[in-house]
C-alpha cells in the first residue's frame, strides 16, 4: 500500500468563497478507466456513482448542509455545486492508483470584465494514492475525509456570519 498524498486549495481566501452559500447541488463524476473487470468489487466497496452520491448527501445533511437540485438549485445564489470526482485506474494486476477530489464550483464575476460571469472552482481538496483491489475502502475513506474537511471549512466560513 502506498499512502495517499493531499493537495489543497483550502486556505483563508478560498474558505471565504464558501460564506453565505445556502446549499449545494452534489455532482459525482467517476472515472474507472480499465476497472470494469472489478465492477463487483467496486460495488461491494461502495464506489458506484449512486453509492458515492448517497453517502456524500447523507454526510452533508447530517452536518446541516442543505442539498438543492432542479429549480431550487437554479434559484440558489451562486448556484453552488459540491463536485466529487473519483478517478481510478489499474497500474498492475490487482493494483490500482486513485485520485479523489472534492471541490466547490459556483458562479463568479470576472474582475477584469464585471459583465461576464462563469462557473469556477473556488475551493478544493484532492487525495491520491495506490493500493490493491482488495482494499478499496481507502478510496471510500478518502471521499468521506475530503467531504468532512469541506464541512469543516464551510462551518468555519459561515460561523463568522
Amino acid at each position: 500500500m502506498l499512502a495517499g498524498q493531499a493537495w489543497a486549495l483550502d486556505v483563508e481566501m478560498s474558505r471565504r468563497t464558501l460564506t453565505g452559500l445556502a446549499g449545494f447541488h452534489v455532482v459525482v463524476e467517476d472515472y474507472h478507466v480499465g476497472m470494469q473487470k472489478y465492477d463487483k468489487a467496486l460495488q461491494l466497496g461502495g464506489l458506484t456513482k449512486t453509492q458515492i452520491q448517497e453517502r456524500v448527501e447523507k454526510q452533508l445533511r447530517a452536518a446541516g448542509i442543505r442539498i438543492v437540485s432542479g429549480k431550487a438549485w437554479l434559484d440558489t445564489p451562486g448556484r453552488p455545486i459540491l463536485y466529487v470526482n473519483v478517478n481510478m485506474h489499474e497500474t498492475d494486476r490487482y493494483n490500482f492508483a486513485y485520485g479523489t477530489e472534492v471541490s466547490v464550483q459556483q458562479i463568479v464575476t470576472l474582475n477584469a470584465n464585471p459583465a461576464t460571469q462563469t462557473m469556477a472552482s473556488t475551493w478544493s481538496l484532492r487525495i491520491t494514492g495506490s493500493d490493491d483491489v482488495g482494499n478499496l475502502k481507502l478510496v471510500a475513506e478518502s471521499i468521506r475525509d475530503l467531504v468532512g474537511r469541506f464541512i469543516q471549512a464551510y462551518r468555519e466560513a459561515n460561523a463568522k456570519r
